[in-house]
């Protein structure tokens, strides 16, 4: 099945990864069918006071359920597959397409929520196309941190779009898996229609260093290594893993792990086999102190200075099995994501303090990016010479450099786009053009909650940081008449044991305005709030320049 040969044109999409990275989502439209490409979240910056994810407005999608025809997944990686739990919940069971260890990984998360099926699971080999509906969709390997990454070329009347979010071009990958060049210099003889390509490390110029680098810096940190080890990486860069384990086996240590994600996705690796486990080398976190010392390793979560990470808390010293001290040695292999980098440091700091040695991607090769560099992007724009190219997966900056290289190889500026989320951008081989816009931008999750904190609740989470609470609490009657209180509890404000005179003559204030609603005859709760906040606000910052969230509880009996 395919589409008619008489439509000549495509619609693209993008409801996340541009301008930002994480939450990757693309949307391809073709006659009356949709396909999805990746569903991803993305982690919340510091303004984003208890958030756990941010994912997509899918609100366009929910309109058009009906002409969804499955969703297509480039790999394993939260950014790219980390949403479907929730977009899954309001779609339904819309056909999902991946390779082995993206599923494997996504079957995990599905089950944390409670909805996994494997009818709607579609495995794919890297190297094969599927039919989507009527979308021939290809998946061609390339190299990533993340085993069994693919880029797609989806085939249209008009030409191939080439989606290529995550990629490098390693020569030595660890696995032996080289990316499919020649097949991307195919399509590029074909005629590419457009390329989507990862703009991660536009900054830096060069190659990015091969994966296998690193195993040689773990062997040395091993070899020179005289008591415990400690190495803190991605749960899912497998290759990394892999290359702990070998050194392991090599200096005859025993490997615990440790951290719920590293748990979960070694076992997934190792049961898909992307894992070489030999037996016997792994001991539970509860044994460590059964063996000396130098002949062992904790493998862990924590690279990003998360605050409940194994890690983190080893380098608090409250990990409930593992300390750290003199003569240990800690590798942090993995760079940290932005915005990470303040609880990076301080992780680093606190180690260091205990006395261990520790190994950390600014000053040696202990970590390697699974982006490609300047060279590769070019190497990728040359493979496929694309008519029009998109920059994605990237903040601002990265998408201008990145189209600058292009327009470096041959892409003329006019062909080369870098649309907004929710831009519809109409293609065909004559021209290209944003065809209108749709509603696009972030969904916040916080617990069980998707969508329910916005810009309210933000505002008020961020006062409450900065400032504090003062609540005001008072009884009336039928006649508002004051039968209790106002009394005054602050939380985050002021210590109230040395500050006595500062409450007694707010609670004066708050007295006062209540008389004066009293005289007056009014008994309209809102009135009552919002007089007795008006009483204290330009008091209590006259006393103290600070303004704290002002709650007046009026209880009526």
């Amino acid at each position: 099945m395919s589409f008619n040969n008489e439509i000549d044109s495509v619609s693209i999409l993008p409801l996340g990864g541009i301008g930002e990275i994480g939450k990757n989502m693309m949307v391809i439209e073709i006659d009356d069918e949709i396909l999805i490409i990746d569903a991803g979240i993305k982690f919340p910056t510091d303004e984003l006071y208890g958030v756990d994810y941010v994912i997509p407005d899918i609100s366009y999608l929910l309109k058009n359920r009906d002409r969804i025809q499955g969703i297509a997944l480039t790999h394993g990686h939260m950014d790219h597959i980390g949403a479907l739990p929730y977009v899954l919940k309001k779609l339904g069971d819309v056909p999902i397409y991946g390779t082995k260890l993206t599923l494997g990984l996504l079957r995990g998360k599905l089950e944390e929520h409670n909805l996994l099926s494997d009818t709607y699971l579609r495995h794919v080999y890297p190297g094969h196309s599927v039919e989507i509906g009527s979308f021939d969709v290809e998946f061609i390997r390339v190299n990533h941190s993340l085993s069994d990454t693919c880029a797609l070329a989806v085939h249209t009347p008009s030409g191939p779009i080439v989606y290529a979010s995550d990629f490098k071009f390693d020569q030595t990958p660890v696995d032996g898996q080289m990316a499919d060049i020649h097949r991307l210099a195919e399509l590029g003889d074909e005629g590419v229609l457009a390329l989507f390509s990862d703009s991660t490390n536009a900054e830096h110029e060069g190659f990015t260093r091969s994966e296998k680098e690193v195993g040689e810096t773990i062997e040395k940190a091993f070899k020179d290594a005289e008591q415990k080890i400690i190495v803190a990486s991605f749960a899912s860069n497998f290759h990394r893993i892999q290359q702990v384990i070998d050194a392991a086996m090599q200096f005859n240590r025993k490997i615990a792990l440790s951290g719920r994600s590293m748990l979960n996705n070694v076992d997934i690796a190792k049961d898909l086999g992307y894992l070489d486990i030999p037996e016997g080398i792994l001991i539970d976190t509860n044994d460590v102190d059964k063996y000396p010392s130098d002949k062992v390793v904790l493998l862990t979560t924590g690279s990003q200075g998360e605050p409940m990470a194994a890690l983190t808390r080893i380098a608090r010293g409250d990990h409930y099995h593992i300390s750290v001290g003199d003569g240990d040695t800690v590798l942090v292999s993995a760079t940290a994501i932005p915005g990470n980098a303040k609880a990076v440091g301080h992780t680093i700091n606190q180690l260091f303090e205990r006395g261990a040695d520790v190994i950390y991607e600014a000053i040696t090769g202990v970590h390697v990016s699974g982006h490609a560099s300047q060279e590769e992007l070019k190497l990728m724009l040359n493979l496929t010479r694309p008519q029009y190219f998109f920059p994605v997966h990237g903040e601002y900056r990265h998408l201008h450099l990145h189209a600058k290289l292009a327009q470096e190889v041959g892409v003329p500026q006019e062909n080369t786009f870098i649309p907004d989320l929710g831009d519809k951008v109409h293609l065909s081989k004559d021209r290209a053009y944003i065809e209108d816009s749709v509603r696009a931008g972030r969904i916040l999750v916080d617990g069980l909650g998707v969508g329910d904190v916005g810009n309210v609740v933000l505002r008020d989470r961020r006062l409450l940081s900065e400032n504090g609470i003062l609540m005001v609490v008072v009884t009336i009657d039928n006649d508002g008449n004051i039968l209790a209180g106002p009394d005054i509890i602050t939380r985050g404000f002021v210590y109230v044991r040395e500050s006595g005179d500062l409450i007694n003559d707010a609670t004066q204030k708050a007295e006062e305005a209540l008389r004066e609603c009293e005289e007056q005859g009014i008994t309209e709760w809102s009135t009552l709030k919002s007089n007795i906040r008006d009483a204290l606000d330009d008091y209590i910052y006259h006393r103290t320049k600070r303004n704290p969230m002002i709650l007046p509880i009026i209880m009526e009996v």
